[in-house]
């Protein structure tokens, strides 16, 4: 897996492309969410970084599969959550994440998943939510 700088856009973004591709399918209603969210202009990493990130994302993905099938476990999750420390920058995220995973009207598990982990790793600070 790729190592990106503590709380850098492309750390920022790939949590945002782990969102989309979490559940194996990037729907056109998530790019639409991603899109009219403007989170990747405020989080200033541009649209060909982005697509660039969520292409080399899925390729350490990949190399991890075992018979086929690549498996997120937590700790696996959690190492690219780590890589987002600042507050304010979580409270973006997560809020994105939630409109990615809910831009299609179901919440797969793996999305499920994803935003139970980040609540844990990010939820434990004070006022996380505000």
């Amino acid at each position: 897996m790729r190592s990106y700088e503590t709380d850098s856009p492309h750390a920022a973004g790939r949590i945002l492309a782990l969102a989309m591709v979490v559940d194996g399918n990037v729907a056109a209603s998530e790019l639409i969410a991603l899109n009219d969210s403007r989170v990747l202009e405020q989080i200033e990493l541009g649209q060909a970084d982005f697509r660039q990130l969520m292409q080399d994302l899925c390729d350490d993905l990949a190399s991890t599969a075992r018979h086929g099938m690549v498996q997120l476990d937590h700790g696996l999750i959690d190492s690219m959550l780590d890589d987002i420390q600042e507050p304010a920058l979580r409270r973006r995220l997560f809020r994105a994440m939630w409109t990615i995973a809910d831009a299609d009207g179901w919440l797969a598990d793996a999305e499920a998943v994803l935003l139970a982990r980040a609540n844990v790793r990010w939820g434990a600070e004070r006022s996380f939510m505000n």
